[in-house]
């Protein structure tokens, strides 16, 4: 069992990386989306954090 159950916080709090699990984690639940909306807004404007939350309408 892992010592922290806490979801981790991305390296970089500006960029979406949808190339690692944890920030897939991290960002689907602080915006509410699943999986599959995160990685269309990311297609869709890349991987700035400002860019894809407004897409996404947080």
């Amino acid at each position: 069992m892992p010592d922290n159950l806490k979801i981790k916080e991305p390296d970089d709090g500006n960029k979406v990386n949808i190339h690692e699990p944890y920030e897939v984690n991290y960002w689907c639940k602080k915006w509410g989306v699943t999986k599959a909306q995160l990685e269309t807004a990311v297609k869709a404007v890349g991987t700035s954090k400002a860019a894809v939350a407004k897409h996404l309408g947080k």
